[in-house]
């Protein structure tokens, strides 16, 4: 099947996660999935939804919650990953579709918890770094946070910094302008 361009599929991940290692015997896994669907003809965020995902191997910590709000209640009422994975599959076609996410790390996140829990992986092989991209279209040295894009192209963030759900639209945001200013309908001006 033909990849569709129609959209890009923008997604953050939370994980578990500790001031420093791990406690013995827990691992980081995804505890939420936030998505944001991008219409790549005008560049506008149609629909963000935030998926909480209950943890196997983990438990939510203390500087886990301060960093991304979630607690260990919330999550332990989330759904299975792999069933996480049949909603991005049905629900989103994401076998099918560009996807993105900031950085590498969710794209990597999502490899090693699906090879450890032999499910699927839920993406085709088309994903963009909108890290990256964004250095790139903007000149810039060296990659830069997904909140210092935002300030760079003075948009403001919207929603709490560090949820899946808000920080897949903010993503999407920065995505849509690389994308506009790619086809001329930006200068670079906008990346100042």
């Amino acid at each position: 099947m033909a990849r569709k361009l129609d959209k890009i599929l923008v997604i953050d991940i939370e994980s578990t996660c500790w001031e420093g290692d791990p406690p013995p015997g827990q691992e980081s896994e995804i505890i939420e999935i936030g998505i944001c669907e991008l219409e790549v003809a005008t560049g506008n965020r149609l629909s963000k939804r935030g998926i909480l995902v209950k943890p196997d191997r983990s438990q939510v910590s203390e500087f886990c919650t301060k960093l991304t709000t979630l607690t260990k209640e919330q999550v332990s009422a989330g759904i299975a990953f792999d069933k996480a994975c049949k909603i991005l599959k049905q629900e989103y076609d994401s076998k099918n579709c560009v996807w993105a996410s900031y950085g590498d790390y969710d794209r990597r996140q999502f490899e090693r918890q699906c090879q450890r829990e032999g499910i699927g992986y839920p993406f085709g092989p088309t994903h963009l770094n909108v890290k990256s991209l964004f250095a790139l279209a903007s000149g810039s040295k060296r990659e830069v946070g997904m909140a210092g894009a935002l300030k760079q192209l003075k948009i403001p963030l919207e929603g709490t910094h560090h949820r899946g759900e808000d920080d897949a639209w903010n993503i999407a945001s920065v995505l849509s302008r690389v994308l506009m200013s790619a086809r001329g309908g930006l200068d670079s001006a906008d990346f100042a």
